[in-house]
């Protein structure tokens, strides 16, 4: 009897050590759940970021709270210090960014190549913050910090820049941790901060309009060039819409120019979210507006076209001033037919563009706010 109740005791202190150990257990996976949630709350955030100054801004508030950091900054490599001059140009105060860190050369940022393979990737550096050695990247440090990590920021296994974050806890990071889960981080921040670093580089060379936010008929046409040698390589068809607001000078005699200029910023944002990442579009001067589809046969962009119609004659725009005023559109729609590699793509790309301005003109002969598709003469 005493030796079943020893191992009934036993067995009550097993499954007692079992119920503790499930709970601990449970209570991890809630919180590695948390802060699963948390992450990838960030990364939607910083990905919906469209300016440089934007994404920053989002890096260096979200961050430290939903990874419990006492501090974090970023360096980027601006070799020819070619970054903040046109963010300079583009009115961005650096002032408000503290812990944004330039360094003229990929030296600077202290990386070693990965121990593993001497021409490999740099790995993150982990370990005590060393104020001698590590203060370049925390130009503003709080008291008292203790361990930090130097994360590398690589685009296509170009170094351009580093995450660097910090702790006043001692044992927060070091050199025997797992860097998985920040590589993957700085991976995202890095994608971002070349997405928008680019935009606003195109912002700067005068690719983009500067009254609606688009592209300018010069990319528009750059662009249209790149797409076609893409698609007779690839074989697959591109379609053109020729956009052109109805009866602008009408608007502009009703609201003077300042409310067509209105009309003119939200119909392109109307057009524009009716278009896929892959599309673009940019306005080709006065009511004009042309968008490349990327994939896309005649009855498929003629569809997207209709939705873009629908979209701005559905609501009316409203002014500044309080007015409500009816828009409407109309679209002339064509298709990359000619993949004849003698052809000239100069020609080949004038020639589809005068096919959709055609099949505007249509439209617009036809009476207004509707959609035509271009179709070839019997021959």
């Amino acid at each position: 009897m005493q030796d079943a109740g020893v191992t009934a005791r036993d067995l009550e202190a097993e499954n007692e050590s079992l119920r503790a150990s499930m709970a601990y257990m449970m209570e991890q996976a809630e919180r590695n759940h948390d802060i699963m949630c948390r992450h990838q709350a960030f990364d939607l955030e910083i990905v919906g970021s469209d300016s440089f100054p934007s994404l920053v801004s989002t890096i260096f508030r979200s961050l430290p709270v939903i990874s419990d950091l006492d501090i974090v900054t970023l360096s980027l490599v601006d070799e020819g210090e070619d970054i903040r001059t046109v963010m300079n140009k583009l009115g961005v105060d650096f002032a408000d960014f503290p812990h944004l860190v330039f360094v003229d050369a990929v030296q600077a940022l202290g990386f070693v190549p990965s121990r593993n393979d001497l021409t490999g990737p740099p790995r993150p550096l982990l370990g005590p913050y060393i104020p001698a050695t590590h203060q370049p990247m925390f130009p503003q440090p709080p008291a008292g910090l203790q361990s930090i990590a130097l994360v590398p920021l690589l685009r296509n296994k170009r170094l351009i820049g580093s995450l660097n974050l910090g702790s006043l806890d001692p044992n927060r990071f070091t050199p025997a941790m797992a860097t998985d889960f920040v590589e993957h981080m700085a991976s995202i921040i890095s994608i971002c901060l070349e997405n928008v670093i680019s935009n606003e580089m195109l912002k700067y060379i005068g690719l983009t309009d500067s009254l609606t936010g688009v592209y300018n008929r010069r990319y528009i046409d750059r662009r249209l060039l790149e797409e076609i040698s893409r698609a007779r390589r690839q074989q697959y068809r591109i379609s053109v819409m020729y956009i052109d607001i109805d009866h602008f000078k009408l608007v502009n005699d009703s609201v003077g120019h300042p409310g067509g200029d209105e009309v003119l910023r939200e119909v392109a944002g109307r057009i524009k979210d009716e278009l896929r990442l892959s599309d673009t579009m940019g306005r080709f001067g006065g009511e004009e507006f042309v968008a490349l589809l990327i994939n896309a046969e005649l009855d498929a962009a003629a569809l997207v076209a209709e939705r873009i119609r629908a979209s701005v004659a559905g609501t009316p725009v409203e002014l500044q001033g309080g007015a409500a005023l009816p828009v409407s559109v109309s679209i002339g729609v064509a298709v990359l037919n000619d993949f004849e590699r003698e052809h000239a793509i100069e020609h080949v790309a004038q020639e589809l563009l005068a096919q959709a301005d055609n099949a505007l003109y249509k439209a617009k002969q036809s009476g207004r706010n509707r959609v035509i598709a271009y179709e070839a003469p019997p021959a």
